[in-house]
């Protein structure tokens, strides 16, 4: 089809603004079918150099194929080649649809190439272009669908395609599209789309790290959630009418199923390390409540575990939850835990959450003496280096642990360290806690603190003089405690004023009391 009167309109008004010469050929198009070569001028400015122009024309084929789904132009069923058109038996009405269908391809593909486009406008913009011709071929199928349930997953999961980038940080796009993930049909299919992308990008080297892609699969993934009841699921992008009770994407537990898929496929292959860290963060209050079966986290928890450093401790947290809540056996868990205490513990980045979560494993009344005994003494071994502001935490949780355990006391009571020094039998190197005599020896270390040169910590390891409480002491607000603060809590403290001397000096030399005015009197 080529155009007869209008090849030369943009030439002969050169003046005219881009907006008005867009918005004629949209509504030559709109308004009649002779007119459909005029399409052509649309999409063509979609690649254009100019943000602005690509953003209106994005809207205004947004515009155009919308109104030709809700007119049914658009040809239905395999699409035949174009150039079948010229020598078919086809009627004019059913070439004009085949015709636009081929636009309306040529119009997605460009959509999909501004995913990647520089200017963050132009993608947002293309984003929900690309979403509304979702929507608009779930309502107008494209294809004769032997099933009854007609989403668009192809179009949903090549979009997704070009949003999880490999060369590309499209966090702040994936961001975008979270709006989107609220529908539960888009959510459900989406989370499918990922699982089948993962599977294809990362299976070409299992061994290989793709830290780009991986960043925008974890990006996309943390802001996926199920909802928590069945009764939630009410939002759709595309309503179904037939049959919704067997529609799949209408079931929790279908949900679950997929989330579970998504992440165990992400999980199975070996990420960077960095990715470690951010998963076991959000593992236990996002991931693993959304599981249909939590359990099969295992492998992964225990890979995470053998890495060492602050992702084995933030593995230990899963691992207690699977333990506790879903009652697996783990026998090795306070060995792996007790094998993680040395003074690095003092100076990551996970400090509090470290301390968090070795207070909630060693909460329970029922773990063994020596166990107990043998984390009180390997943290007060450890405070010998530690610096102040780990002290103030390290001194009342050693405390704590003795209150809930009462017979560790003996480790604070022991006559025979109280009068003269001995060999300590606790053997520091030891990492079986069974094995390491800590019921044996004594608190040694927390006396040595009370000398120690900052008064808090000193006033601190005091405390252990004095019959301990059967109320804890509340470390929560010490978590956080950096050197910063603790400086300038000392500089606001209000201090009694001393006496230096009990004659004030007037005079360099006139005091009878100094040693200059003794011996170099001016008189």
């Amino acid at each position: 089809m080529a155009s007869s009167t209008d090849s030369n309109v943009k030439g002969e008004n050169s003046q005219v603004s881009y907006k008005k010469y867009i918005n004629t050929k949209t509504d030559r198009v709109l308004q009649n079918k002779k007119h459909a070569n005029d399409i052509f001028d649309v999409i063509e400015y979609l690649q254009s150099e100019k943000d602005k122009e690509v953003i209106f024309a994005t809207n205004a084929c947004s515009k155009v194929f919308c109104q030709l789904f809700y007119r049914g132009d658009l040809y239905v069923g395999d699409l035949p080649e174009e150039e079948d058109l010229v020598n078919g038996d086809r009627s004019a009405e059913e070439k004009y649809r085949i015709f636009m269908r081929h636009r309306y391809s040529n119009c997605v593909e460009l959509l999909l190439e501004n995913i990647g486009h520089k200017a963050f406008q132009v993608k947002e913009t293309s984003l929900c272009a690309l979403m509304k011709f979702v929507a608009a071929e779930g309502k107008h199928p494209l294809q004769n669908l032997d099933e009854h349930y007609n989403f668009p997953r192809e179009l949903l999961q090549t979009l997704v395609e070009h949003l999880l980038s490999e060369k590309e940080d499209m966090s702040l796009l994936i961001s975008r599209f979270q709006e989107f993930l609220e529908m539960d049909d888009v959510r459900y299919y989406v989370m499918s789309s990922v699982r089948d992308n993962i599977y294809r990008v990362m299976g070409r080297n299992k061994k290989a790290v793709i830290p780009v892609y991986q960043n925008n699969v974890f990006t996309l993934l943390s802001t996926i959630n199920v909802p928590s009841e069945a009764s939630k699921m009410k939002h759709f992008l595309v309503r179904q009418d037939y049959k919704l009770e067997q529609w799949k994407v209408a079931k929790l537990k279908e949900h679950k199923r997929a989330f579970e898929q998504m992440w165990l496929v992400f999980l199975k292959f070996k990420l960077p390390s960095n990715m470690y860290k951010k998963i076991l963060v959000i593992l236990h209050e996002s991931i693993m409540p959304q599981m249909s079966d939590p359990t099969l986290l295992i492998d992964f928890l225990s890979a995470a575990y053998d890495i060492g450093g602050a992702i084995s401790l933030l593995s230990l947290n899963g691992l207690f939850i699977l333990i506790h809540k879903h009652n697996l056996d783990y026998p090795d868990f306070y060995k792996k835990l007790y094998s993680l205490l040395d003074p690095s513990i003092f100076h990551v980045k996970y400090r509090a959450r470290f301390f968090h979560l070795v207070n909630i494993f060693l909460s329970s009344t029922h773990l063994p003496a020596y166990l107990v005994a043998a984390f009180v003494k390997r943290f007060a071994r450890l405070s010998l280096t530690a610096p102040p502001t780990s002290l103030l935490i390290l001194l009342p949780f050693i405390c704590n642990l003795i209150r809930r355990h009462p017979s560790c006391r003996v480790l604070i009571h022991r006559p025979s360290t109280a009068e003269e020094p001995c060999d300590d039998p606790y053997v520091m190197e030891e990492e079986d806690p069974a094995q390491c005599h800590a019921l044996e020896s004594s608190l040694w270390e927390i006396k040595t603190l009370q000398k120690h040169y900052h008064p808090d910590v000193a006033k601190a390891a005091m405390k252990i003089n004095e019959p301990l409480t059967e109320q804890e002491d509340d470390i929560s607000e010490l978590l956080e405690l950096s050197t910063f603060e603790l400086m300038e809590r000392e500089l606001k403290a209000v201090r009694k004023t001393i006496p230096l001397e009990f004659d004030t000096a007037i005079e360099l030399l006139k005091s009878s009391r100094e040693v200059l005015g003794v011996h170099f009197s001016l008189e």
